[in-house]
């Protein structure tokens, strides 16, 4: 599919399916705390393309939840989400992206109480 070369663990082609649907593109749309304005709102990294810094390689685009507070899912939960729910990542924004939705949940009152009995 277009020399791209799946991950290992792709046996169902779940990554090729996630980059095709996103044309091979990043599909993070600000998300990440950058507004993407001057690619149209949506980040320019293409998977095989070259990082936004100097020296970093090939970009190699992940399969993960769209949705960023899915992102901080744990491993086994994470994997079994459906192709629908997913988007293709570079590995910046999807971190970014990770980080914000972790400093929102820490920063969020929790629902659940400080202490065994309330007194």
């Amino acid at each position: 599919m277009n020399g791209r070369v799946p991950p290992l663990g792709d046996q169902c082609g779940l990554w090729q399916t996630v980059l095709a649907a996103a044309a091979g593109r990043c599909q993070c749309r600000g998300t990440c705390g950058t507004s993407h304005e001057r690619d149209g709102g949506r980040c320019k990294t293409v998977h095989g393309g070259y990082g936004r810094r100097h020296g970093t390689g090939p970009v190699h685009l992940l399969a993960a939840a769209a949705d960023p507070d899915r992102l901080l899912l744990p491993a086994h939960q994470a994997a079994a989400l459906p192709k629908q729910a997913l988007a293709a990542w570079c590995p910046e924004c999807h971190d970014a992206t990770r980080r914000a939705a972790d400093k929102a949940r820490q920063a969020a009152p929790s629902a659940e109480p400080d202490s065994l009995f309330d007194l």
